[in-house]
């Protein structure tokens, strides 16, 4: 299987704080975002549910359209989630479902992300990464 990029899109709510993003490894990408791994901007805005993503076969075409959408006016972008996903679910365990376990992130390669879509446990024993 060849390698994939993805952009895509997170949301603190229902027409909320929005932030666009561009990987190679969508679900170790978003674990990050959901544990706040690295500080930041969805850290600080609880910007942590995907709303919305799609698949490019390169790295610089995935960029270009990143860019794009950054440009977009804000409408634009909810019209776009709201194509695909007018209820605004987090699909963020729709993916773990659905991508092929070969092009899962590898603990190398994103060191703070799960191979799998376990959810991680905080010392608490609540569950991170647990959103409705």
């Amino acid at each position: 299987m060849e390698k994939q990029f993805y952009v895509y899109i997170l949301a603190s709510g229902i027409h909320g704080t929005l932030y666009i993003g561009v990987t190679s490894h969508l679900i170790g990408r978003i674990w990050q975002h959901k544990n706040k791994v690295a500080q930041g901007f969805t850290a600080q805005y609880s910007v942590d549910k995907l709303v919305y993503f799609e698949v490019h076969a390169s790295a610089e075409e995935a960029i270009r359209r990143e860019k794009r959408l950054k440009f977009w006016q804000r409408q634009w972008k909810i019209d776009l989630i709201e194509k695909t996903n007018p209820q605004w679910h987090d699909r963020y365990d729709e993916i773990c479902g659905l991508m092929d376990p070969a092009v899962r992130p590898q603990d190398d390669i994103l060191p703070h992300a799960p191979s799998s879509c376990a959810k991680a446990q905080d010392p608490s024993g609540s569950r991170a990464g647990t959103y409705d």
